[in-house]
């Protein structure tokens, strides 16, 4: 058994569940933890962010991108603080993100006695942010709960863990036998009953729905081949997109989907909240079916005719053999849907000047290239105006909203997938929570390309005051700065453009330049996106 100190142990450990990147920020705290680091530096890829914040949504774009852990690092007390915003976006988001931490000295904690970055009960506030978090007291028990925060993440619903270590343990030395890790466990299976029962709702249906989130990532061959044979569309709104290619006319943008839930008579949900269509759509007459790995979930805001809890893809492809014993021939919907794409696409364009800077976006990203959105009006228009390909490859900070996160996530996705484009949107008012980042994407050379739209303003709070009291000044102004010149005092490459061909060029070429690149897009008022979100009542 090797000797080794707690740090080195938690490090071995986490390295042998096959992390090679971690995200972080040195502190007084840690200093045990990045000299097994450094000890360690040949099989690890140590991504320094300026700010807390930044590299926790780093690793949550990292483990939003690949389905992989994403791990960070920081200090306790305000440093673990500063990473709550995207604790709470990792929780909303679903996403595997392990936090490691450190802790005042072992006889400093709960004294309240002020130790540095003490706070009164930190282990209690990451268990109300998290899935599962833990504090490691003795060196011995390290693998241990390092392998209880992997199985967590690996099993039932992923969400973010934490996992906290006081400075002394960190220092401390024993005989540390590392187990063999687990890296592959069992899906859940489905009740076949439940199975058998969903079967019979979907060959019975005449205009049969399915509606994805992002617990339907791993499950697109399956639920296309499930798709095709009940002719159903499918309807995915952020974390779905993708799963079924949206060049698939049974792939259908989420305002379609209002189209559609209006006549539909059974709907099948996959891996998705089902929010906003159960709560204001209207399910008169409606059989819902959910497909769902949370128990909690499938019954959160109406009880469905079917509950099936289990893993998706699994799920599906039981679906998928039990179908054939009660369908029939369907005939295709190919015609119906296509023209309903194309009628649908044909009314997003009025959504302006948006629409125009998306599909050059667009047509610039390749298919296996990653986008990145914000709390923008750019953003939101995405959300139905940005067509995505493959799963995983459109990211969004989904129903938390977190304005601010994109940029430091975006650069999580582009150190996971360093030979792939990966292009970020902001506005000029979330750009600039992590501005600082622009020094981490300079100094390890990470070549995200990023558009600022600025309009001076936060754009969708000035026409929400402005509609609701006639003043858009209740605090929507902004002062910026030059962005252009921003991006060169940080030694990035800072490009403007005024119009969707001027955009064009400016991806091109940013793309190109082989490093961190921010291009500015000057802007006037957008036209609101929210008709296509905020949808109503589409049936009693």
């Amino acid at each position: 058994m090797p000797r080794l100190t707690g740090a080195e142990a938690i490090v071995h450990t986490v390295m042998n569940h096959g992390v090679d990147t971690i995200f972080g920020l040195p502190g007084g705290q840690l200093y045990y933890l990045y000299d097994a680091f450094y000890k360690n530096r040949d099989r690890l890829n140590l991504i320094t962010s300026r700010h807390e914040q930044g590299a926790a949504y780093m690793a949550l774009g990292y483990a939003h991108s690949t389905g992989k852990v994403g791990v960070y690092d920081v200090v306790p007390g305000p440093g673990v603080l500063n990473t709550t915003a995207a604790l709470c976006t990792a929780w909303g988001c679903n996403a595997p993100v392990l936090c490691l931490t450190g802790q005042v000295p072992t006889v400093g904690i709960g004294s309240g006695a002020g130790y540095l970055h003490e706070l009164p009960d930190q282990l209690a506030l990451l268990r109300g942010l998290t899935k599962w978090a833990e504090r490691i007291e003795r060196v011995e028990d390290a693998p241990g709960l390092v392998a209880e925060a992997f199985r967590q993440l690996r099993t039932g619903r992923p969400r973010p863990v934490e996992i906290e270590m006081a400075p002394d343990v960190m220092e401390m030395q024993a005989d540390i036998e590392l187990p063999e890790p687990v890296l592959h466990y069992e899906p859940a299976e489905p009740d076949p009953d439940a199975i058998a029962a969903a079967a019979r709702e979907l060959a019975a249906s005449k205009k049969p729905l399915i509606m994805i989130g992002g617990g339907a990532r791993d499950a697109g061959e399956e639920l296309l081949a499930l798709a095709e044979m009940v002719q159903a569309p499918v309807v995915s709104f952020r974390h779905g997109k993708g799963v079924i290619s949206d060049r698939h006319y049974l792939s259908q943008t989420y305002p379609a989907g209002h189209r559609l839930w209006a006549d539909a008579d059974v709907v099948l949900a996959v891996g998705t909240r089902l929010k906003y269509p159960q709560m204001y759509w209207g399910t008169e007459g409606l059989k819902i079916l959910r497909i769902d790995i949370d128990p909690e979930e499938i019954e959160r805001v109406l009880t469905p005719a079917v509950g099936i809890c289990a893993d998706a893809r699994v799920s599906v492809a039981a679906l998928l053999e039990e179908l054939p014993r009660h369908l029939g021939t369907r005939a295709s919907r190919q015609e119906e849907l296509e023209t309903l794409k194309a009628g649908m696409q044909a009314e997003y364009e009025r959504i302006q000047p948006q629409l125009s800077f998306l599909k050059v976006m667009r047509e610039e990203l390749p298919d296996d290239g990653y986008f990145v959105d914000e709390i923008t009006q750019t953003g939101f228009a995405s959300w139905y105006g940005f067509p995505s390909y493959l799963p995983r490859h459109f990211i969004s900070s989904g129903y938390q909203g977190t304005l601010g996160y994109g940029y430091a996530t975006a650069l999580g996705v582009k150190v996971a997938h360093p030979d792939k484009p990966v292009l970020q949107i902001s506005g000029d008012g979330g750009f600039m929570y992590n501005v600082q980042e622009l020094a981490t994407a300079v100094a390890e050379n990470i070549a995200l390309v990023t558009v600022i739209f600025r309009d001076n303003r936060f754009g969708n709070v000035a026409r929400d005051l402005q509609n609701h009291f006639g003043d858009e000044n209740l605090g929507a102004p902004l002062r910026n700065p030059d962005f252009v010149a921003l991006a060169e005092s940080f030694g990035a490459l800072g490009l403007r453009a005024t119009t969707p061909e001027e955009l064009r060029g400016a991806i091109r070429q940013g793309f190109a330049a082989g490093g961190p690149v921010l291009i500015e897009v000057p802007v006037d008022t957008m036209a609101s996106p929210w008709e296509f979100i905020m949808l109503p009542q589409a049936r009693p």
